[in-house]
């Protein structure tokens, strides 16, 4: 009997990365989150990894639970107060807000100690040397996709093709590893020069095939062996080659 894939993705930063990498997509006003429109973007990529069956920490429902309960107060009738009150009515965003702020903070705050570490490792010392040729290879980096926006990409595929639901009702081993998976994605994307269409890379509406072509992306990613890219936020995603010196 086929043995279920077990899915594990080790891109997740927490539910408040997710939540910010929302706000910074659509151009939210971090000091006036609108609540109703985080929140169906916000659930939207729990589908997607819940229809996949990825392993989907606990306090992303968490956090999606107090979403909707946010969003559930917010469409409360709000009480009149009389202008001689003045007891201070508090948003019921302050809490999630001041959450994202000092996220962001520290967040850009490791962003640059870690920009500090990747030029620091890209210096050394030593004696002069005379070059008989110009074969000077420039560090190549890994793209600006982040995990989530490959998931997004994902979804709007399943939209797309109209794949509602998968054919099949639990991820089974359709035979094909991810490592051999990757091997076929890498010689498709070999053949296409102007960059292949990351929906042509999921032929079949079934989860196993999903999962491990998703997967395979992912790894050659990662391994630098591809990479993905979209002129604008929400456009289709193009999957290049990437070649040793990274064209």
């Amino acid at each position: 009997m086929n043995e279920p894939y077990q899915v594990k993705l080790d891109g997740f930063e927490g539910p408040l990365d997710l939540l910010l990498h929302l706000i910074n997509q659509y151009e939210i006003d971090i000091y006036d989150i609108p609540v109703a429109q985080i929140t169906a973007q916000y659930m939207d990529y729990i589908h997607t990894m819940q229809r996949l069956e990825l392993d989907i920490a606990s306090e992303y429902l968490v956090m999606a639970a107090t979403l909707l309960a946010l969003k559930s107060q917010m469409l409360l009738p709000k009480q009149e107060i009389e202008e001689t009150d003045e007891e201070y009515m508090e948003d019921p965003r302050e809490e999630l807000m001041q959450r994202l702020i000092e996220y962001r903070k520290y967040k850009e705050a490791a962003q640059k100690l870690q920009d500090k570490e990747r030029e620091a490792n890209q210096i050394f010392t030593r004696p002069p040397v005379v070059f008989d040729h110009h074969d000077i290879r420039q560090p190549v980096g890994k793209g600006d996709l982040s995990i989530y926006d490959m998931i997004d990409a994902l979804g709007k595929m399943f939209e797309r093709k109209k794949w509602h639901e998968p054919l099949e009702t639990k991820i089974e081993n359709s035979g094909v590893s991810i490592e051999e998976r990757m091997t076929e994605v890498l010689d498709l994307v070999k053949h296409s020069t102007e960059g292949l269409a990351f929906d042509r890379l999921f032929e079949y509406p079934s989860r196993s095939h999903i999962v491990v072509t998703f997967m395979a992306i992912l790894e050659l990613m990662k391994n630098n062996e591809v990479t993905c890219e979209q002129e604008h936020h929400f456009d289709q995603l193009y999957v290049f080659y990437r070649t040793c010196n990274g064209q």
